[in-house]
């Protein structure tokens, strides 16, 4: 059976390193003896039912290393569960009743360490290029349990699939070529044969491939994936020469600036490609230009090199993750780089009900937003040790230094003082989750030390400040990982043919929103640290929000679905720099949108359409989703909306309680994550961290509001 370790080393093994002991390092082990046989029954019907039920809801409910975590600790929930019936208002009990069992069923799931583990999955297009990768390299026969880890693979690739018998690109998405095409042949390299896969699942995702006419019409990325496996020939493929990289950085198509995926291929960029198979292409492949190629990638594995020590070879995400490996195995197939490398899969494996899949840890993340919802809840008396070690593990992630070396010559910006998405030896900075990590050390620096911990010195707050500051743009938003410096135009080079907004960084309304709350609480506690800067950088970050509502009255989210969570954001952020909704309009506006979406049973539902559509699309069916209903009733309270009609919270409230299960959980639903605009990611701890959030936040502004008011009467 599958178990999740934590803070996990690798057992001494000498080519994995970490700056900080691994907290937050997240792996999973199989051992077949681990579990009684009624565990190992539950596992299993927790799989088979997902199975059944997969086309109604495509989002696991990471249920295997909960259901380790509740046995280790022996939870039981003791609080007895509430509902509100039609026509009964909801009383100040009812509400602290449900908002206390979320809370404990939710704290039950921290980690030794203090994060809370979780799955952040979606993409249909990231496991098959590691098992392609492995298999090439020879790896994938060399795993002592190939069998075991090949049945949960190849149980994760037919579970994704899509009833008409293709994959998406994501778990929701409707079916693509390139993701099609790539996870049959993974399948097929699993073992699988031709008719094989459970519901026949191979027969018909090669069917659908050949009735649209083979593979010809995949994208570039699984033109090279099918080319580097020896299935299309590279001659068809788009050529990214490396010699880019021997090309000034001044030059705007140096690959300095940031590159990622989707879009369809401008003309201009067309001419380019053509222009590189047809004349360059032959020349740098003779003598004496050659010379200029071995050159290039030597310059190339450079960039990979000093990537992957100061990411401690983890890389930066799930895509570069196989291609720098694959490199490496290139370069030397023997290496002491290739086996770092092979050290550092673990972090992408993560085991659900619904097989094993590769993803990107968000342990920092989820971790800074489930603290927040507990502080939220005033529960101190009762959960004062899992804050407490969650403070302690949000103060042992931050990271402590720059990357190594001439950093600027690298391409790389400034670390020191910042958060990641997953653990500190990841090592890439991001402004948001930078500013919430800031977030939770300034509100535990105001609680008694003896029941959170000490408080982090100011010094390390201070490169927090640093970091933020350093990422606003001419623009007054914040970017994500690093300044926003190259020109827009550059976006019509974009090779990916997927992805929107990728090869140079942009601003986001989410960024700057999470920055202005971090700023405004730090300025309050330190008034005196950078204070015009400080000064500046609010105010041009509550202007770049407002010049980016949308029509409706709307904010785009680029990082969650999508107008809802883009609102949230939004109006927290001016709420925190004292805009009301007397005297902002922007405020004004973003209430009736939030309002005129609510449903007759007061929660929100947004499809991850509206991400690439950039409208807002609702689900179908009148369905409503608790983590979007969380989200608005949280941008609604930030607005003063008790003060003016408490009716659409109570509405929003009451769905939330209603919807918490018999155990504390509440029920997972569709996806709400997205990155690029046209993929979506499954957070599977939103379910828990915003109802929970919302609740507290209605109990505190909303039902305390009405019970003072009554007493007053």
């Amino acid at each position: 059976m599958w178990k999740l370790k934590v803070a996990d080393g690798g057992n001494n093994d000498p080519y994995i390193f970490s700056t900080n002991n691994f907290i937050g390092r997240q792996v999973w082990e199989f051992d077949p003896d681990y579990g009684t046989r009624e565990e190992q029954a539950e596992v299993e019907a927790a799989r088979e039912n997902f199975w059944e039920n997969r086309h109604l809801i495509k989002c696991n409910s990471d249920l295997l290393w909960r259901m380790q975590f509740l046995r280790e600790k022996n939870f039981k929930q003791t609080i007895p569960q509430v509902k509100v019936g039609d026509g009964e208002e909801i009383t100040y009990e009812i509400a602290k009743t449900a908002m206390r069992r979320g809370a404990h069923f939710f704290s039950a799931f921290q980690a030794s360490d203090g994060h809370w583990p979780a799955e952040i999955a979606g993409p249909l297009y990231f496991l098959p290029p590691l098992v392609m990768c492995l298999y090439i390299t020879g790896i994938l026969t060399l795993y002592s349990l190939q069998n075991i880890v090949e049945k949960f693979f190849a149980t994760y690739t037919v579970i994704s699939l899509n009833e008409d018998g293709w994959w998406g690109f994501h778990i929701e998405g409707h079916s693509t070529m390139i993701s099609t095409t790539l996870n049959y042949i993974c399948m097929r390299i699993l073992g699988e044969g031709p008719d094989g896969g459970r519901d026949n699942a191979c027969a018909r995702g090669r069917k659908w491939i050949r009735d649209r006419g083979g593979v010809t019409s995949i994208p570039s990325w699984g033109k090279t994936w099918l080319s580097i496996f020896g299935l299309f020939d590279w001659s068809g493929s788009n050529p990214m020469p490396p010699e880019f990289w021997l090309f000034p950085s001044f030059l705007p198509i140096h690959p300095g600036l940031k590159e990622d995926l989707y879009y369809p291929h401008p003309l201009i960029q067309d001419l380019m490609w053509d222009t590189l198979y047809i004349c360059t292409e032959p020349l740098l492949t003779r003598w004496p230009f050659n010379k200029l190629r071995q050159k290039a990638l030597e310059v190339t594995m450079k960039h990979i090199h000093y990537e992957d020590e100061n990411s401690r070879y983890i890389t930066i995400g799930c895509v570069e993750k196989s291609l720098c490996m694959l490199a490496y195995w290139v370069e030397n197939p023997n290496g002491d780089y290739l086996k770092k490398h092979l050290a550092r899969i673990p972090d992408y494996i993560w085991v659900g009900e619904d097989g094993i899949k590769m993803h990107f840890g968000s342990q920092e993340w989820d971790t800074a937003f489930a603290l927040q919802a507990l502080l939220a809840c005033n529960m101190t008396n009762e959960i004062g040790p899992t804050l407490k070690k969650g403070h302690g593990y949000v103060r042992e992630s931050q990271v402590k230094d720059n990357p190594s070396g001439d950093f600027n010559s690298m391409f790389r910006h400034i670390s020191k003082g910042s958060w990641t998405f997953a653990d500190q030896d990841h090592g890439w900075q991001v402004s948001d989750f930078t500013a919430e990590g800031l977030k939770c050390c300034l509100l535990f620096s105001l609680m008694p030390p003896e029941i959170v911990g000490a408080k982090m010195e100011p010094e390390r707050l201070y490169d927090s400040v640093n970091i933020l500051l350093s990422l606003q743009s001419k623009n007054r938003g914040l970017s994500a990982w690093e300044p926003a410096t190259a020109p827009k135009w550059l976006e019509m080079f974009n090779p990916t043919e997927f992805f929107a907004n990728t090869v140079v960084e942009h601003e986001y309304v989410e960024c700057t929103a999470s920055t202005i709350q971090a700023l405004v609480l730090f300025k309050t506690l330190y008034p005196g640290h950078r204070k015009k800067e400080i000064y500046n950088c609010l105010t041009n970050a509550v202007r770049f929000i407002e010049d980016k509502q949308m029509p409706n009255g709307s904010w785009y989210g680029s990082w969650g679905i999508c107008f809802t969570c883009g609102t949230w954001f939004a109006l927290g952020g001016l709420a925190a720099a004292g805009k009301t909704y007397n005297n902002c309009l922007a405020i004004r506006r973003g209430v009736e949108f939030l309002l005129k979406s609510q449903r007759d049973d007061g929660g929100l539902g947004e499809s991850h359409a509206s991400c690439p559509n950039e409208k807002y699309i609702p689900l179908e069916g009148n369905r409503s989703n608790l983590v979007q209903t969380a989200w608005a009733l949280m941008g609604l309270l930030h607005s003063g909306q008790a003060e003016r009609d408490p009716t659409p919270l109570h509405s929003a409230a009451k769905l939330l309680i209603n919807s918490q299960m018999e155990d504390g959980d509440f029920p997972q639903q569709e996806i709400t994550g997205s990155f690029m605009k046209n993929c979506m990611l499954h957070y599977a701890t939103y379910r828990n961290t915003f109802p929970l959030w919302a609740l507290a936040e209605y109990m505190k502004n909303c039902i305390s509001l009405s019970s003072l008011e009554e007493k007053l009467k």
